[in-house]
């Protein structure tokens, strides 16, 4: 059985699925096929059957809710840490009020989390590739960059500087719970049988990566993506593919529940009630 698989060209996604990418596991009767699309574009594309499994924002899982069902595992948190505002000059986040950002799209978790954080005018700017909010900025085009993936880790050896950290005002406000930003999610429609052994493929994909993670960040810089160095990578994959990635865990899952509250108390998306996968 075919299994079509969608997630992001970023280092963390592409560590998760490696094991499944390069026929490391006994995956028996299902066939992965890994497709990648950059976030918001993931986004749309689950609103569509073109893919099984997908990984999507969470913001995105309200719109997503009624054909998809959250996977246990997959998961990238912040933990006091977190998408990033980067202007090309000091800023305080009041100055953002109504300033051109750029952001990664409307779909994503990071500028539903901005949105609740000041009210801005949003100029969409693409991710891939990553350099191009990089190049708004230096152009003028927008006055500061919300920054996901790989680039918050690059964005001060380009020349810019901090503005806000969306990871530590949410760790603030919520009194210290894990910041939800992107999941892996699986149509309702494979199927009880299904949906638990493809679940149950996918998380021994990523405790593969786990175990063999010095391979794996050997892997990723053949590939040549945004991050250079060893280091970088590794401090990446720290950041967003690690043990809360094997499970949301308790935390996780109420980080979920209060972002998904915020966001339809302002009108963001429709309440939902969060169904995770076995």
């Amino acid at each position: 059985m075919d299994i079509r698989v969608a997630c992001s060209p970023d280092a963390d996604d592409l560590f998760m699925m490696r094991a499944l990418m390069e026929g490391r596991l006994d995956t028996g009767r299902y066939r992965f096929h890994v497709t990648h699309l950059p976030t918001d574009e993931l986004n749309r594309a689950a609103e569509t059957d073109d893919f099984d499994v997908s990984a999507i924002s969470v913001a995105a899982y309200p719109k997503l809710a009624e054909r998809w069902q959250l996977l246990p595992h997959g998961g990238s948190a912040g933990e006091g840490y977190g998408p990033v505002v980067i202007a090309p000059q000091p800023m305080t986040l009041d100055d953002l009020s109504g300033k051109r950002v750029g952001i990664p799209g409307l779909t994503t978790t990071a500028y539903a989390v901005l949105q609740m954080m000041v009210p801005v005018d949003p100029v969409i700017t693409p991710i891939s590739p990553y350099s191009l909010v990089f190049d708004a900025l230096r152009e003028g085009r927008i006055d500061a960059g919300l920054v996901i993936h790989e680039g918050r880790l690059t964005f001060e050896a380009e020349g810019f500087v901090l503005v806000a950290d969306l990871g530590v005002w949410w760790e603030r406000i919520t009194g210290g719970l894990p910041l939800p930003l992107g999941g892996n999610a699986i149509r309702r429609s494979l199927g009880d049988e299904v949906i638990e052994d493809v679940s149950r493929l996918l998380r021994a994909s990523i405790q593969d990566a786990l175990d063999d993670r010095e391979n794996a960040i050997t892997w990723l810089l053949a590939r040549r993506g945004a991050l250079t160095t060893r280091e970088q990578v590794s401090h990446y994959l720290d950041l967003y593919a690690n043990a809360r990635t094997l499970d949301w865990g308790v935390e996780g899952r109420a980080g979920i529940a209060v972002l998904l509250e915020q966001g339809a108390a302002l009108g963001l998306w429709p309440e939902v009630d969060v169904d995770f996968a076995p």
